[in-house]
């Protein structure tokens, strides 16, 4: 009888321990799909960004080769440079935020995204040389252009502040399921050392006096 009482206390103890990792995983499979949406913009946002790097790096290559645009290459140039800077935005790596504030908006980012489109679409050359990179430019340009836009109208609308608020609810929540995870660790471990104690117990009986 005694064992079959300890069977059954095992069966509902690991009953328990599958419910309690199931509902877990119920929480971490719901992510924020606003959040989802952002964070898939913001790949887009830098896929363009990029594109804008390689086109300018081409064009100053290009200026530098030639020697005809001394001017259009240093300009190139620096347009990498903020280029670069418009992909670490995206990452919302808190060093950068911590010490430039105005990306933390997404008015500021958008702004920053037109400068760089615009940069990246002046002085283009029409020689049919280079037909291939004006479609290029083309392309980066009106891209990290229309994201810009809708960077800067979404700022204005302040989604900006949704979002950072969606983000630290989510991190609030990961969290709460870690503890809830390492707590659930420690009570199986607890469990653990009950059931070997009990099976001493049950092996090596109490002599009868």
């Amino acid at each position: 009888m005694e064992r079959k009482g300890e069977g059954s206390e095992n069966s509902l103890m690991r009953g328990s321990r599958s419910t309690s990792s199931t509902n877990h995983t119920g929480v971490r499979a719901r992510p924020d799909p606003f959040l989802v949406v952002c964070r898939f913009f913001s790949v887009i946002t830098s896929i363009a960004a990029i594109l804008c790097i390689a086109v300018n790096i081409l064009s100053a290559v290009r200026s530098f080769e030639n020697g005809s645009d001394i001017f259009d290459g240093i300009f190139r140039c620096y347009a990498v440079v903020i280029a670069i800077f418009v992909i670490v935005a995206e990452t919302e790596w808190g060093f950068i935020t911590k010490f430039w504030k105005v990306l933390e908006y997404w008015a500021g980012r958008g702004m920053l995204q037109i400068f760089v489109a615009v940069m990246t679409r002046a002085y283009p050359d029409y020689s049919e040389k280079r037909k291939e990179l004006v479609l290029l430019q083309n392309i980066a340009g009106y891209l990290l252009l229309a994201c810009g836009v809708v960077y800067v109208i979404l700022g204005i609308l302040c989604i900006g502040v949704v979002k950072r608020a969606r983000q630290k609810k989510e991190v609030s929540r990961e969290q709460a399921v870690k503890d809830l995870e390492e707590l659930e660790r420690r009570r199986e471990e607890l469990e653990a050392l009950l059931i070997v104690d009990r099976t001493l117990d049950f092996g090596n009986p109490m002599p009868s006096q």
